[in-house]
């Protein structure tokens, strides 16, 4: 199982100092990759419902601070050697694909080849008004498109694209990225458009743990979605055993912000309804173990506290049961 962790990108852990402190005390633990979330605005008023919360409150919506993901990874590249780099995720229609196609491309080759381009079509309306995007009912369309284009600059020499969102021939793109064919693409979101986006366009998907209306929090939750993921594939004719699912939760441990239990008892794995990463270090083992079996591949955890010294602290705790014990 490979493990990566989350950079806040908004908030008080957002600073300079912050995020490279993550950054390198994440690698230096050997965690395998670290993610960065996508938002270019904060909408003051808006009716779109954030998908995560039961309420539909965006409660990162209270800070105005927001880095842009992109060159915030070029930041955190650039303080780091060996550890990968996982946009989680970037909201597609949020800029125009070909400008976004050189800038991921320099990531990866900048980096040495380290990028995992996680992507989506995005949620909030108010904020695609803000920047300009496609029309926010259009953005699925706009999503696969773009993958399309990112493929066709990444991949060809002499790159061709003839479509509703983007049009270029007899262009020079370099350079190409290290990764070959392309840095993985890896698709986030619950719903079936997403799930389907990543069956056919994709090399991965990246669930999230908190959908309120497709919670995967549990282990036969999240078994049910990943078997139909592979349905999917099989369906589009690909081979589902290649695609990469990386599970992303935002707590771990007993519960939010409590101290992780240390690994005492054997006791086995319980399944059920019990909520995935949560309980004692043995039963979190056992989840990783179990979701190994059923395809997934990578999880991403959170140790976002309201200091950078807690934060650290989490992410030593982590490790020290989870990295440097193996899992």
């Amino acid at each position: 199982m490979k493990i990566g962790f989350y950079v806040p990108t908004r908030g008080p852990l957002s600073t300079p100092e912050n995020m490279s402190a993550l950054a390198r005390k994440g690698e230096s633990l050997g965690f395998d990759f670290l993610s960065m979330t996508d938002h270019l605005v904060v909408p003051r008023s808006r009716i779109s419902d954030y998908p995560y919360t039961r309420d539909g409150n965006w409660l990162p919506g209270r800070f105005g601070d927001f880095v842009d993901q992109l060159t915030a990874m070029a930041f955190v590249a650039g303080q780091t050697e060996t550890v990968r780099l996982l946009t989680s995720v970037l909201v597609l229609p949020h800029r125009s694909p070909v400008p976004t196609a050189k800038a991921l491309a320099s990531l990866d080759y900048l980096s040495g080849g380290r990028l995992s381009v996680g992507c989506g079509a995005g949620w909030m309306k108010e904020e695609f008004e803000a920047v300009g995007a496609p029309p926010h009912p259009e953005r699925g369309r706009v999503a696969d498109e773009y993958i399309l284009v990112f493929k066709e600059l990444w991949t060809n020499d002499d790159p061709e694209f003839h479509g509703d969102y983007a049009d270029f021939s007899n262009i020079t793109f370099e350079p190409k990225p290290v990764q070959k064919p392309h840095p993985p693409i890896l698709i986030g979101g619950e719903s079936p458009p997403a799930m389907r986006r990543a069956a056919t366009l994709g090399d991965g998907w990246i669930p999230m743990a908190h959908n309120t209306r497709v919670p995967l929090d549990t282990f036969e939750r999240l078994k049910t979605y990943v078997s139909k993921l592979h349905g999917l594939a099989e369906d589009a004719d690909r081979d589902s055993t290649s695609l990469r699912v990386t599970w992303f939760v935002l707590w771990w441990g007993t519960e939010p912000g409590e101290p992780l239990q240390p690994m005492e008892a054997d006791e086995p794995f319980p399944g059920g309804d019990r909520r995935l990463l949560s309980g004692s270090a043995r039963q979190m083992k056992d989840d990783m173990a179990a979701m190994e079996e059923i395809g997934v591949q990578s999880i991403i955890v959170n140790f976002e506290r309201e200091t950078i010294e807690a934060s650290l602290e989490g992410m030593e705790a982590y490790a020290a049961e989870f990295i440097r014990k193996g899992t």
